[in-house]
């Protein structure tokens, strides 16, 4: 009788130690599966720049996160601002982050048309903020009226 209870003692070692060579096989497996993505160090609010001192990485396995929706590397989120709270240890989502405004709203801005040869400048008070490539409406200081026109890296909006 003693036998017997030895020997199931035996089997259930035998049992547990390969279940947990089991588990770290598939541990090693996952972990050749991890990707280091950029996550904030910090909480990062709306409005807020990203600055490299702000993020560090942290492995996630792979197949838990949607590669193409979050930002795998820190090079391009330095410098863009956060228009979503970015929370820490979390990975960045695209849609959460956009470029700086060129142009604020409230503040004037040189408005130029440009067209075979002719240039014509004035200055306009943005009516929204706007990003480079961004199309937004201005009032024209001189004569009031409103034109729609693509913000420039220069901070400029060419008017068509």
């Amino acid at each position: 009788m003693k036998h017997s209870g030895v020997l199931v003692a035996i089997k259930l070692s035998a049992a547990v130690a390969g279940a947990l060579a089991l588990a770290f096989a598939i541990a090693r497996a996952e972990a050749s599966d991890d990707i280091a993505l950029p996550v904030p160090k910090v909480t990062i609010y709306p409005g807020d720049v990203i600055e490299s001192e702000k993020l560090s990485e942290r492995l996630f396995v792979a197949r838990t996160v949607a590669r193409g929706t979050v930002f795998e590397s820190h090079d391009p989120v330095i410098g863009k601002v956060a228009n979503k709270t970015l929370l820490l240890g979390k990975p960045i989502p695209v849609n959460a982050v956009r470029d700086p405004y060129v142009v604020t709203q409230g503040k004037p801005t040189l408005i130029i048309f440009r067209d075979e040869g002719l240039t014509i400048t004035s200055t306009a008070m943005a009516l929204q903020n706007g990003g480079i490539g961004d199309i937004i409406s201005a009032r024209n200081i001189d004569s009031g009226l409103i034109v729609r026109g693509t913000v420039q890296a220069d901070g400029t909006v060419r008017v068509e």
